[in-house]
């Protein structure tokens, strides 16, 4: 993928893009738009078949209040909600791999068809992971249960590069993810790979929606997806993080 640096606007161009990279990208960014008081996303200016053309961000330091204010916000944007668990018309991407969405019958089905099964397998298939590994994971996502509540409107990457902070506060990108699912998968993903102020983006998520008991210890659990994928996408170089968060995940 090549991005293009124009005055006000960024270009994103991929000749070898899979049919409909670019249009779910678009779609996540508008639908997580829609919610007026949620976290600010780039504006996405034009969409074809192999490039995308958004508002262009120019980065700046991190802010603490900037971190309390992504907080809020995206407790507003979860809280929006979704109609399914996934989405009722359309699969997504994360990074390029493609991502089911269903629409599935629970959190539960959710997580374990379309978030850790289709990338466990190509992970064993190709000698990355063990068959014991993936009976691990497998026994991890069964026993792991959560409160009954209704789907949350995701990002579904929210790793800290898809975070921006801008002089307007902080700004998502890259929502080719975007789907219903449960919120504490946006937050378990914040905390992978070193968002910063961290403690105070959750500590203001948690006074404007509180999180339920337990939340903390099913963040491994939530965190195995990601990692599932950076296991298929980048090789063993991540398999003793998810062997790691499997044996954290609460049974």
């Amino acid at each position: 993928m090549t991005p293009q640096h124009e005055p006000t606007r960024f270009v994103k161009r991929d000749a070898d893009a899979p049919p409909g990279f670019f249009a779910a990208e678009a779609r996540g960014l508008r639908w997580l738009g829609e919610v007026a008081d949620g976290v600010p996303v780039a504006t996405v200016l034009e969409v074809a078949e192999h490039h995308l053309v958004l508002e262009r961000l120019v980065p700046v330091a991190p802010r603490a209040r900037d971190a309390d204010d992504l907080g809020r916000r995206l407790a507003h944007t979860h809280r929006a909600g979704a109609p399914v668990w996934g989405l009722e018309d359309a699969d997504g991407f994360v990074g390029p791999l493609r991502l089911p969405n269903g629409p599935f019958a629970s959190w539960r089905d959710l997580w374990w068809e379309g978030r850790l099964q289709p990338y466990l397998r190509p992970a064993v298939d190709r000698g990355l992971l063990t068959a014991a590994d993936a009976e691990a994971v497998e026994r991890a996502a069964a026993h792991v249960d959560v409160p009954p509540c209704e789907p949350s409107r995701l990002h579904g990457d929210l790793w800290a590069g898809n975070v921006v902070w801008t002089a307007r506060g902080a700004v998502l990108v890259d929502a080719g993810a975007a789907h219903g699912g449960h919120r504490e998968a946006d937050l378990a993903m914040l905390a992978l790979f070193g968002l910063p102020h961290l403690t105070r983006v959750l500590a203001a998520y948690d006074d404007e929606w509180p999180l339920d008991p337990g939340w903390r210890q099913r963040v491994p659990l939530w965190q195995l997806h990601p990692l599932l994928v950076h296991v298929v996408l980048f090789g063993a170089a991540y398999v003793g993080g998810l062997r790691d968060a499997v044996q954290a995940a609460p049974l």
